[in-house]
């Protein structure tokens, strides 16, 4: 039986979990013994960051994982220039899939690691929206330090795109006071960015009023906003780094977006943002609405409802995307609970990147090896702690379903120290291999070479690190 991951508990131990595997040399990291770093001491260090009750300890830990990717070639990196060049005709037929992350998430990054090494595969995201931050008790550095962990641990070498997903503001917030739901959007990008997050999805579609008489003014306050912040990125962002920003036009689950509305947002989005930044890039990407719902529609028996996906909306708006605006093209939300034969026409109407979260939330559930004591104590707490959330009609099934990711948080360690878990993510791992398949990102990874740099970003020891490292 392999031996469990350890919680370090101070820098000073930290300091001493690196013994002959790297130290501290001035302001920078030097790898001693790589493999040792990979094969235990990554893992260690992202438990640390995610578990221990230390703030020494984990500021430590999370130093450490981000300059050992800086040193090994593993570095957060944008997405930005890859799909400029797909905006040009240079990049075509594949759709990148960005994977939310929520649980076991070292685990479950490595293992896409592992998938994307075996098909050759460049062009793919982990993200994680802001309303999962919340639930699943993971804050973006905590989140950056799992990703980059996991790829350290799996020996990957290249960018890692690490994505702030659906910053989102509350509509009924806004209304009652734009100005501070607006701060809380630009307090979410300024931490995402000292994270080390290279890519920002902006939703401000809930903004949207179509009880406004012109297309222009129901888009208004969503693309007035979203240029804002565009600009408070583009001042935040390392010199040699353009963060991919995204842009959404229409609130997942409600209507189709039709062109018109396309044009009206992109059309405000650039005028507003010449007039905040002059001549700063814009957003590289524009979510749309085309007919799915996140996590899917539960049914009474808790069976997830099959969609209507107008691939048609997809295919137009992206050609008007990218013809008329610059764009890598649009986004897919809430797929990853689609049946398995749709995929493959994602890339063949050309969507740029498709969202991808509570199917492989659904398939750690479901999962025939997930204990069943532990399933009946998510059932219980989702009945005991968000029963305010349960509609009068819903079943227990159906509530159960679309509450459980909130027991994400609460059962965290347990998840990602589950017994089982091997046996789990192989199943995720077949999962993730048949979706870079029909997406068609196998090979793209000479592609993403090409277009993606991913310069060198050194962080500050911290104090409590240099003084572990002085101490006799």
């Amino acid at each position: 039986m392999p031996d469990q991951p350890s919680v370090v508990r101070s820098a000073a131990d930290v300091v001493r979990s690196l013994d002959r595997v790297a130290h501290v040399e001035g302001e920078r990291l030097v790898v001693d013994d790589e493999a040792a770093l990979r094969d235990r001491v990554a893992r260690d260090l992202a438990w640390t960051s995610a578990f221990s009750e230390d703030e020494a300890a984990i500021e430590a830990a999370r130093w450490i994982v981000w300059e050992a990717a800086q040193a090994l070639g593993c570095r957060s990196a944008s997405i930005h220039d890859l799909y400029m060049a797909r905006a040009k005709g240079e990049v075509h037929g594949l759709t990148v899939p960005a994977i939310n992350v929520r649980a076991q998430t070292f685990d479950m990054a490595a293992t896409i690691f592992e998938a994307a090494d075996a098909g050759d595969v460049g062009s793919f995201i982990f993200e994680l929206a802001r309303s999962e931050q919340t639930y699943t008790y993971q804050r973006p550095a905590e989140y950056a330090t799992s990703v980059l962990a996991a790829a350290i641990a799996r020996g990957w070498r290249g960018p890692v795109f690490i994505q702030g997903d659906h910053y989102q503001f509350n509509a009924a917030k806004y209304t009652a006071d734009p100005e501070k739901m607006t701060e809380e959007i630009r307090a979410a990008c300024r931490t995402a960015i000292q994270a080390g997050y290279r890519n920002i999805d902006i939703d401000s579609s809930t903004l949207v009023d179509l009880s406004k008489p012109t297309v222009d003014e129901q888009q208004r306050e969503n693309y007035r906003r979203a240029a804002e912040l565009t600009a408070l990125i583009r001042e935040l962002e390392p010199d040699d780094v353009t963060i991919s920003v995204g842009g959404e036009i229409g609130e997942v689950g409600k209507k189709n977006s039709t062109e018109e509305e396309l044009r009206a947002y992109l059309d405000g989005y650039r005028r507003e943002l010449e007039g905040r930044a002059p001549g700063a890039p814009g957003i590289s990407k524009v979510s749309v609405q085309t007919g799915t719902s996140h996590g899917g529609v539960p049914l009474p028996d808790g069976s997830v409802a099959q969609v209507q996906l107008e691939f048609d909306v997809l295919k137009r708006l992206g050609e008007v995307a990218r013809r008329e605006y610059g764009l890598a093209g649009c986004v897919q939300h809430g797929a990853s609970t689609l049946p398995d034969e749709l995929f493959h026409h994602f890339p063949a109407v050309e969507t740029a990147e498709i969202h991808l979260a509570t199917g492989f939330q659904n398939l750690l559930f479901d999962h025939q090896a997930f204990p069943e004591d532990l399933r009946q104590r998510i059932d219980q707490w989702c009945r005991k702690s968000v029963e305010d959330q349960r509609k009068p009609d819903e079943t227990d099934q159906q509530f159960v379903y679309k509450t459980r990711k909130m027991a994400i948080g609460p059962f965290k360690r347990e998840l990602w120290e589950l017994p089982t878990k091997d046996e789990i993510l192989v199943a995720q791992r077949r999962k993730v291999a048949f979706l870079f398949t029909e997406l068609g990102v196998n090979g793209s990874r000479p592609t993403v070479e090409r277009y993606i740099s991913a310069p060198e970003h050194h962080r500050r020891v911290p104090d409590s690190l240099r003084e572990a490292v002085a101490a006799p």
